[in-house]
């Protein structure tokens, strides 16, 4: 099987995962594809295969040469509920010419250049694209798909020398969960990475201090004829309190370095309504700031309507990895190395978002984030150049290789 046979069989499993399931993987789907997975590794020969419980997946590679570090590759099974990752229909756009790719003619959804400009970096290339109607799910089946397809070449080409080699597949990573069950211990690594990161070179161990809030509001209902001075709608106060963040701090006007607040969600009614945000900072006193920030506004509120009115739950995610990775940076010198050796060239940059590695770099696991090659993340304009995916197993074949 080719890599790009191993994605597009990957994708046909629906693994989108529920922050409000309160299970551990939050969706059935993602069940199913791990079963799917440790047979795969089974079937090309990768030993100690362990499916827990919770949906974590582990398998070893084991060293056919002495003193060399363990090495964990590390991705994750789900996919983002931004978009619908049901019945997806991936199709392959061969040598791409450069114009809009018509997604669905029926629907008039088109990639259009001028809104995703970067696509126009990989003319010449086949790129694998949906129908505009759900995800493709590269973030991150091209992460698994690269790591099962470089132990499947690393085993069946055993003259290249390597040490024991680790793999780890998470659920529900984009709820901010993929790391709440994974045994550090157990996998038994000296360092890993993980294969979790958008365009071809990109290499990333800066990441955003994360918070996930949820702020309740409480009103009165009564029959909107008889609601003078009786009436208190939750939605309105709920209006308010979105209009007293700063307005300049969400995703779509902040770059690099930036923080933002970014409402996600928001269910209401006159009795109660529920805003979902995500708080995001590289900095960690400007992300205390943000946090302190609803407190301060939901207090403000409770002393005009009532103390109980405005109720916030915060909960931490996960905090920035450059403290725990810059002590041994020599990790990031192996990876720059590697990806030169394969005529990648190196994007360092710091992530806008997370993943589980940084979490496990807090826990003992130093764990920066590469590439796995798709673009468009969280989007049904997402899409994945072959030569990409294709580079990132080249990548994690070089890295066992060197280190």
């Amino acid at each position: 099987m080719t890599i790009t046979e191993r994605f597009l069989k990957y994708v046909s499993f629906c693994t989108t995962s529920n922050e409000e399931s309160g299970t551990t993987p939050s969706t059935q789907g993602q069940i199913e594809f791990a079963k799917y997975i440790c047979d795969e590794l089974k079937t090309i020969g990768l030993i100690d295969i362990e499916l827990d419980n919770n949906g974590y997946i582990m398998a070893t590679l084991p060293a056919n040469t002495p003193n060399k570090p363990t090495i964990g590759f590390i991705a994750h099974l789900d996919t983002a509920p931004d978009a619908s990752g049901e019945n997806i229909k991936a199709r392959i756009v061969p040598n791409y010419d450069g114009k809009d790719i018509v997604l669905n003619e029926t629907k008039n959804i088109v990639l259009e250049t001028s809104k995703y400009p970067e696509i126009l970096h990989y003319i010449g290339q086949d790129i694998i694209v949906t129908d505009g109607t759900t995800l493709l799910g590269a973030d991150d089946k091209a992460g698994v798909a690269a790591i099962v397809s470089a132990c499947e070449y690393l085993i069946q080409n055993p003259q290249i020398q390597h040490g024991k080699i680790r793999i780890g597949f998470t659920p529900d990573e984009e709820i901010g969960q993929g790391a709440d069950h994974f045994d550090v211990a157990k996998f038994g690594c000296d360092f890993a990475y993980t294969i979790d990161g958008g365009a071809i070179g990109e290499l990333e161990y800066e990441n955003f201090n994360a918070a996930g809030c949820k702020v309740h509001f409480s009103g009165t209902n009564v029959h909107p004829g008889y609601g003078y001075k009786k009436m208190v709608n939750s939605q309105l106060i709920a209006n308010r309190f979105i209009s007293m963040l700063p307005p300049e701090e969400t995703p779509a006007h902040t770059q690099d370095y930036e923080g933002f607040f970014h409402l996600i969600g928001m269910t209401g009614s006159v009795e109660s309504t529920t805003l979902s945000y995500i708080i995001r900072d590289h900095d960690r006193e400007r992300f205390e700031a943000r946090k302190q920030c609803i407190l301060d506004i939901a207090k403000l509120l409770n002393n005009e309507y009532g103390e109980g009115t405005i109720q916030v739950e915060l909960r931490e995610q996960y905090y920035n990895m450059r403290e725990k990775v810059e002590p041994v940076m020599h990790i990031i010198e192996l990876v720059k190395s590697s990806m030169l050796e394969v005529g990648v060239t190196p994007k360092v940059q710091p992530i806008r978002g997370g993943t589980d590695g940084a979490r496990l770099s807090f826990e003992g696991l130093p764990c920066p984030n590469i590439f796995a090659g798709g673009e468009n993340f969280h989007s049904r304009f997402e899409y994945l150049p072959i030569p990409s995916l294709i580079k990132a197993m080249e990548l994690i074949i070089k890295i066992a290789e060197k280190a």
